[in-house]
């Protein structure tokens, strides 16, 4: 659990933290949406569209990570591993996080519009 926690700052808490936000919004969206058994497509296009935005904002932090990498090999004036890892942490962890977001997003789309009646 520690390295989850950890992982999680790696990728920088204010990219992280609104992702993160993301994935209980989507869960609890589809809660509701199980528990109304109507018709859901209001529910289902708010998935879509916080699934869509966790995916651009894990790629923005991304983006903010290389740049802070590149930052750092430029006011040092060399280049070593211990000075990309920071950037590079930030790089891989948010756009991955927020594409697990996506998918949890699109597996709880199926999953509702397959209970729904025709």
């Amino acid at each position: 659990m520690k390295s989850i926690i950890g992982k999680f700052i790696d990728g920088g808490p204010v990219f992280t933290v609104v992702i993160f936000i993301c994935l209980i919004v989507i869960l609890a969206l589809f809660f509701l949406a199980l528990v109304k058994k109507g018709d859901n497509q209001k529910s289902k296009e708010l998935m879509t569209h916080i699934g869509w935005f966790a995916v651009a904002w894990g790629f923005m932090g991304r983006t903010f990570g290389l740049i802070s990498a590149f930052n750092a090999v430029e006011a040092s004036g060399e280049l070593t591993p211990k000075l990309l890892a920071g950037g590079l942490k930030m790089a891989l962890v948010d756009p991955l996080f927020g594409i697990f977001v996506f998918v949890v997003a699109r597996l709880a789309i199926i999953i509702l519009v397959s209970l729904q009646k025709k």
